[in-house]
């Protein structure tokens, strides 16, 4: 049974930083994975993407600022968050589509089977 578990959220002031981790268990990790965030009274959206092969896709609202990458050997998937925003409070999911090997970048949740329980990043002023 596949399992993702998120961790690392928290509470930071704008400006700062914070990494999230997602461990995943029980398949083959080469996937497509992806970082998602669903903010009070917003859809959820997209953040951050990876594939099998490492090739990474931002959103405009975080590129430059977030840096998604995976540890294959931990099956661990992490996301880097610099120079964090107020409006980037939000409730952040890790995903994974659910492939032995996947390519491409992905943005849109129904194309992932997996969801972790979700960890929740608090920006404040």
């Amino acid at each position: 049974q596949v399992q993702l578990v998120e961790s690392g959220g928290g509470s930071v002031q704008a400006g700062g930083s914070l990494r999230l981790s997602c461990t995943a268990s029980g398949y083959a990790y080469r996937d497509c994975m992806g970082w998602f965030r669903q903010g009070s009274g917003k859809e959820r959206e997209g953040v951050a993407t990876i594939d099998s092969d490492g090739i990474v896709g931002y959103a405009d609202s975080v590129k430059d600022r977030f840096t998604i990458s995976r540890d294959n050997g931990k099956n661990t998937l992490y996301l880097q968050m610099n120079s964090l925003k107020i409006e980037d409070t939000a409730m952040y999911y890790c995903a994974a589509r659910g492939f032995s090997y996947c390519s491409g970048t992905y943005f849109r949740d129904y194309q992932y089977d997996y969801w972790g329980q979700g960890t929740q990043v608090t920006v404040s002023s």
